[in-house]
């Protein structure tokens, strides 16, 4: 408990450092968004109005003002005005690209993981056998690979020259989306190219993780005990030496789910995906502050998020260390 209380306060303590820079960095830049609305609506605006733009944008008032608004809109999950969709909240299109991020990013995060983790059992076990000889090289090679060349690619061949799956898109255009299954299949049948072009390069990273933290266990003391004993090697295998070795990939996993929220901006902009990266990727090139200061928090909370759920996995899977907790 005192380690999990410790972590904690040092999640905060990075939560609260991570809003405050975001709160002075585009005040410290010259301009601001309201400056941009008021440039590009020159002469056309009265003072008053000015003014009211200017306090829609929490740009009124000292900074002291403008911090404790700040936080305060926070605390509410306003994060002000899109500058590109305006009037647009903010709030409405990053929870919109933030479902369909965990929708397509997601998924193929949690296949990557199941495949490689399970690939890499097998390959350490059977270390020289066939399986191993023949699927780590090609997943070392597959790994090598960009997604932006394997999203190309598998537009290309599969949308122009087969066109057996849809152009881009998360769903029919003339569908509207809800919980039905109608919804559900179109939803699956859009996002089988960007989620297949996300697993094939990074579940070689989790094969080739899980293979090496297995081959260094094989062993140890404890494995040699337990193959004394008489124990089955499926026991041997998932109980003993499997169980030991995805306590780094479970870190690791923490660290890729936390930035699942982060989008997959080559393979949203290639299939034309409504996710995070491509929003913003916009929003950059557009220069929405609004949008870009929202998702940087985001993208903090669910960082910290992952890597507090990553350590009460590891307390509850890793008996060490709640024997050195009531230390």
């Amino acid at each position: 408990m005192a380690f999990l209380l410790r972590r904690l306060g040092f999640y905060f303590g990075a939560f609260f450092v991570a809003i405050t820079l975001n709160f002075l960095i585009p005040r410290l830049m010259p301009g601001d968004p309201a400056t941009r609305i008021l440039l590009s609506l020159r002469g056309k605006l009265r003072p008053d109005q000015i003014d009211a733009i200017r306090k829609t944008y929490g740009f009124s008032g000292s900074l002291w003002d403008q911090y404790l608004q700040y936080l305060w809109r926070l605390a509410h999950f306003d994060f002000g005005i899109s500058t590109v969709n305006f009037p647009e909240p903010t709030a409405s299109l990053l929870f919109y690209a933030a479902g369909w991020t965990l929708v397509l990013v997601g998924a193929a995060t949690a296949l990557s993981f199941g495949i490689g983790i399970t690939m890499g059992i097998w390959s350490a076990w059977r270390r020289g056998g066939f399986f191993d000889t023949f699927f780590t090289p090609i997943n070392v090679m597959l790994n090598a690979f960009t997604p932006a060349v394997v999203a190309l690619l598998l537009w290309y061949a599969f949308t122009m020259q087969w066109p057996i799956f849809p152009l881009g898109r998360a769903h029919e255009m003339n569908l509207t989306p809800g919980f039905n299954l109608e919804t559900l299949l179109s939803v699956a049948w859009h996002a089988v190219l960007p989620v297949a072009s996300i697993v094939i390069v990074s579940f070689g990273a989790w094969h080739l993780g899980m293979r090496n933290t297995m081959i260094n266990l094989l062993n140890e003391d404890f494995v040699l005990l337990a193959k004394a004993k008489g124990l089955s090697d499926r026991r041997i295998r998932n109980r003993y030496v499997a169980r030991n070795a995805i306590l780094p990939q479970i870190t690791s996993l923490a660290l890729s789910i936390g930035f699942v929220l982060g989008g997959a901006f080559i393979t949203e902009v290639v299939f034309n995906y409504p996710g995070l990266g491509k929003f913003t990727l916009n929003a950059i090139q557009t220069r929405d502050y609004s949008f870009i200061q929202a998702q940087l928090i985001l993208l903090t909370m669910s960082v910290l998020v992952a890597n507090l759920a990553s350590d009460v996995l590891n307390i509850i899977l890793d008996p060490r260390l709640r024997s050195a907790g009531r230390a």
